[in-house]
């Protein structure tokens, strides 16, 4: 047996306290042990909590406070929920999305500045078409057009539930790219931007539910029994 890679050994300890601080073991609020207290009962050098203490502090669960220590920040573990939401099917996938896109267009209708038009403007150009510069590229692309209409909410649990959804949202629209669903066209973009641009709500809503509604409509023919 190989001996195990530091990495494995933090990736290892990360998951031993993120298992302590999802099953309650420390409230939120609370102090957990020091490092040195950690790596005892670890088994594992001081150097190898703080890595694993780093990435926790980066996912959200944990929180350090100089010269005071470091914190339970949440007990809910974010990678298992993207975790499952990744595992939900494509139709389910796609109404989660479409209701986060419908919101945020909503309220970017009401509150977004001549910038974030512009910046909406030049994405949609820079995003062309899906075989300029390949598949991966185009979803890059992709994706950030539509994080800038999100990010023109101005609301930031939206933009951080965005970036959460993103590599579901990522296999959404490589399935539109597969063959089987419509990939929603230039002007279904467009829409869009122009809804959001009139600022009017209503309109802004509808033209994300026009933009979805043929993907929804292949997907029922698709999964239709």
């Amino acid at each position: 047996m190989q001996p195990a890679s530091r990495t494995n050994l933090t990736d290892s300890a990360g998951e031993s306290l993120r298992s302590e601080i999802v099953s309650g073991r420390w409230s939120v609020g609370e102090r957990i042990p020091n490092e040195a207290a950690l790596a005892e009962l670890l088994t594992v050098s001081r150097g190898t909590v703080r890595e694993a203490v780093r990435a926790l502090v980066s996912q959200g669960l944990l929180e350090t406070r100089q010269g005071s220590g470091t914190y339970v920040r949440s007990t809910v573990d974010p990678s298992a929920a993207l975790h499952r939401m990744k595992r939900a099917g494509l139709r389910d996938q796609w109404e989660a999305r479409t209701a986060l896109d419908v919101e945020a267009a909503r309220l970017a209708a009401l509150r977004h500045t001549p910038a974030d038009v512009m910046k909406m403007r030049r994405l949609l150009e820079e995003r062309g078409t899906q075989v300029d510069g390949g598949y991966e590229a185009f979803i890059r692309r992709d994706i950030a057009f539509h994080k800038s209409v999100v990010e023109a909410s101005g609301n930031k649990a939206m933009i951080e539930l965005y970036d959460f959804f993103t590599g579901a949202i990522a296999e959404t629209i490589q399935a539109t790219l597969g063959g089987d669903l419509p990939e929603p066209d230039g002007p279904a973009h467009e829409a869009i931007v122009d809804a959001v641009a009139s600022g009017d709500p209503d309109r802004a809503a509808a033209a994300i539910r026009d933009f979805v509604a043929p993907v929804l409509l292949e997907l029922d023919r698709l999964l239709a029994p």
